[in-house]
């Protein structure tokens, strides 16, 4: 806490000023003219409470002492535990831009696009939870200076003849690539921090803990290298693509690795300066649906909003009903449909609905698994026993009768839901087969084919409503201060 030389009120960061303001006498102080007495004697580290979730084990830090009455990670309404802890300084910091009156009216415009959305996603007491949480980021910095060379290649036809050119190229580079940004957490999750993403590195500043009054901030705890090359890639086939599609090169094929992290960095001269450790805004809301959790996140700069938004199946029913009967009439008076084609509509559907459904569980398998998280899974690698070995799993080597497992255990029966559109495949063929003479046999094929199908876009709304929440997260900490 920042006490007010005034009065002794909290000074706390004012967006819309940019200084730090007293709750009650409304003073307002620059935030590097007034420190802690720790901060000050403290040149890498600084002063904060870490606040410990005793359900998910999530953590954040804050300079204030009140204590926190929510879990911004897994939405739990408990009082979180506390501890004081000397924290590693940040170099530099995007302070906040966006107020929560903004951050709020950006959520609610996305959020009116949601036809279908729970009618609690935009309730104003839970759009009033939205919580500022400065996210730690790993900027890395890449230069690439010196000779290039390379090897061309251009091949053309004139007449009979076949020509085939190569060139030396050579030439100087003078490329620099300031703050590439990955996020340094294991609870920040990569897909969320990539879709909010960029930030605009020209607002950064030199770093003091007076920013965080008043908000929270997320614990880094994912190493410096984890990220490094991708960074380096990126760097690479930047500056390998401008070079490639230059127009003094055109038609021309040059001979490079672009596969090969080392060999393009040593062919482009690429050097890799040390990532500085920096801190940028989010608004964080989450909503706990009871074994899912949904986020929502807003760009704390430049409001940019991502959301975890379900599906309400009331709304869904009654929109996909409303939208049927003019489909239906229209398809009355332009069509004359066959029972045989009828049929064979149904079983294509039928195929299609499977089909969707096995992707989503998949997609729901990955989640759940945070495959995709880079920061968690190095946390989870780092806190296994020794011996263990992480497996992970493209989407193509998942076996079926895993996935098919995962599926029956989420839904908690042993009926999968793409059972009902088999069994509308199998209908279809059998009458196929039989090629009965009467249409009737078409028709009750369709009928039942229709109730299959009816049973697997229930199962597969369901679904997307895994896919569009999150599981509780659980993070796996060993205790201590791995950032001292």
């Amino acid at each position: 806490m920042y006490e007010c030389p005034n009065c002794g009120g909290n000074l706390k960061f004012d967006i819309e000023s940019q200084l730090l303001k007293c709750d009650y006498c409304l003073t307002t102080q620059n935030p590097y003219e007034i420190t802690k007495d720790k901060d000050a004697e403290e040149s890498n580290a600084f002063n904060v409470t870490i606040f410990t979730c005793p359900q998910c084990g999530g953590e954040i830090m804050s300079t204030d002492t009140s204590a926190a009455e929510f879990c911004s990670f897994c939405g739990a309404s408990t009082i979180l535990n506390s501890r004081i802890s000397n924290e590693k300084r940040p170099t530099r910091i995007i302070p906040f831009k966006q107020t929560k009156d903004a951050c709020k009216k950006a959520y609610i415009s996305r959020m009116k696009r949601a036809l279908f959305a729970p009618d609690e996603l935009k309730e104003e007491k839970y759009i009033d939870s939205f919580r500022g949480i400065y996210m730690p980021y790993w900027a890395y910095h890449i230069s690439q200076s010196g000779n290039v060379r390379l090897k061309g290649e251009k091949s053309y036809r004139n007449g009979d003849y076949l020509y085939n050119e190569e060139y030396r190229l050579t030439g100087d580079i003078d490329a620099y690539y300031h703050n590439l940004s990955y996020d340094a957490s294991s609870s920040f999750s990569d897909n969320i921090s990539q879709r909010i993403a960029p930030f605009d590195t020209r607002d950064m500043q030199e770093f003091t803990p007076s920013f965080l009054s008043g908000f929270y901030a997320d614990t880094a705890d994912v190493d410096s290298g984890l990220y490094r090359n991708e960074a380096l890639k990126l760097a690479n086939t930047t500056s390998f693509n401008k070079l490639k599609y230059n127009r003094a090169f055109t038609g021309m094929k040059i001979s490079l690795e672009t596969n090969n992290i080392f060999a393009m960095s040593q062919a482009l001269c690429t050097t890799y300066n040390p990532p500085e450790r920096v801190m940028y805004p989010v608004w964080f809301l989450s909503c706990r649906r009871g074994e899912r959790i949904a986020y929502a996140t807003v760009n704390g700069q430049t409001g940019k909003v991502t959301a975890d938004i379900p599906v309400d199946t009331k709304k869904y029913t009654i929109g996909s009903a409303l939208l049927a009967i003019p489909i239906f009439i229209l398809l009355n008076l332009f069509f004359t449909i066959k029972p045989t084609s009828l049929l064979g509509c149904s079983n294509l559907l039928a195929v299609g609905t499977v089909f969707l459904h096995l992707w989503e569980i998949t997609k729901i398998y990955h989640r759940d698994k945070r495959n995709d998280d880079q920061g968690y899974q190095f946390r989870q690698e780092k806190n296994s026993p020794p011996g263990t070995e992480s497996k992970k799993k493209s989407s193509s080597s998942i076996p079926f009768k895993e996935l098919l497992a995962f599926s029956a255990f989420d839904e908690k029966h042993w009926l999968p839901g793409f059972i009902g559109s088999l069994i509308a495949v199998a209908v279809a063929a059998f009458i196929f087969n039989l090629n009965p003479v009467s249409d009737i046999w078409y028709y009750g094929g369709a009928i039942v084919s229709f109730f299959g199908i009816l049973f697997t876009i229930v199962a597969i709304i369901k679904k997307y409503n895994v896919l569009a929440t999150r599981k509780l997260p659980q993070f796996n900490r060993n205790g201590g201060n791995d950032n001292a």
